[in-house]
């Protein structure tokens, strides 16, 4: 082990090379983990609204396809995270 470190093999090195890839990879996840969890909180907001009946006096269910909307771009913008990360 002590002959690998004197070579230059760290296990706490980055296997892609640059610092700044550990600083992009949190960054960008983290503001994904953030859309997630407002989406969450978006969709759980409109649920309970729903199960109250809100939008059926209106007739208007507009809300609750945009929220399926921005669910739908968060889990896209994901595939292309995880193609980016975990696949190049």
């Amino acid at each position: 082990w002590s002959k690998l470190i004197a070579e230059g093999v760290r296990p706490w090195g980055n296997p892609m090379g640059a610092a700044q890839f550990g600083s992009t990879f949190f960054m960008i996840t983290g503001f994904h983990g953030l859309h997630v969890t407002a989406g969450v909180i978006y969709l759980v907001v409109v649920a309970v609204r729903l199960l109250r009946g809100k939008y059926e006096h209106s007739g208007n269910y507009q809300i609750v396809e945009i929220a399926g909307l921005y669910w739908h771009f968060v889990d896209l913008v994901w595939v292309f995270i995880f193609a980016l990360f975990y696949l190049w």
